[in-house]
């Protein structure tokens, strides 16, 4: 079993740092047993999941194609009030994958590069969402089961807290994929400002990782 620390159950809210990633490597790989008939614990599987987070989805928040998503969806939803974001999100929760509502979220320039990443995954990565500031939904690889994330974990503890801070959710059946997965979120971050604009969250299938660690080993 995986040896886990306090601080990496709790959200990380220091900016990533090479000798941060490194001891989070370090301390992930220890003991990673040469098998993947491991039970399926969360204790084993937080901190893989949030050194992928922090290895390599990081790198993602500062694509370009990302960050100008987040920033135009801001500048349409940032006076929207509470009463409109859950008509919306009530709206997302009825309609058919062909609505309008829908395909200008999974059909655009930021959806098509996730769908990218996670393609390259290995079937590590089953979903990817990108959020705006309100927490409701600028691309996703596919179809959620809802549009408001704000009221969630993913959003509150990641743009809630500000920049450079990073969830790791419990593993569950996803309502949306369908599938049992972990899920990490971090904060997204206008790179010309330094404050908080969004967050992406990332779903795993979990015993991929020890099919990717089967792989490297053999």
């Amino acid at each position: 079993m995986l040896k886990v620390f306090a601080a990496l159950v709790a959200p990380v809210t220091a900016p990533v740092t090479t000798a941060m990633t490194a001891a989070l490597v370090a301390s992930s790989l220890a003991g990673v047993p040469a098998t993947a008939s491991e039970p399926v614990l969360d204790s084993e599987y937080t901190p893989l999941m949030l050194v992928y987070m922090l290895l390599t989805v990081e790198k993602w928040t500062h694509d370009p194609v990302l960050i100008a998503a987040i920033r135009a969806q801001n500048a349409e939803t940032s006076g929207l009030s509470d009463t409109d974001i859950l008509a919306q999100d009530a709206a997302w929760r009825t309609a058919q994958s062909a609505d309008p509502m829908i395909r200008q979220v999974l059909d655009n320039p930021a959806a098509d590069l996730l769908r990218n990443k996670s393609a390259g995954s290995a079937g590590l990565i089953s979903e990817v969402i990108l959020t705006d500031a309100r927490g409701l939904n600028v691309a996703t690889t596919q179809m959620t089961s809802d549009y408001w994330q704000g009221d969630e974990a993913k959003h509150q503890e990641t743009y809630g807290i500000g920049p450079g801070a990073v969830h790791i959710d419990d593993l569950a059946i996803d309502t949306s994929t369908g599938v049992f997965q972990g899920q990490g979120a971090m904060t997204v971050t206008d790179p010309e400002t330094g404050e908080a604009i969004g967050a992406i969250t990332v779903g795993f299938v979990p015993g991929m990782f020890w099919e990717r660690e089967d792989e490297r080993r053999n």
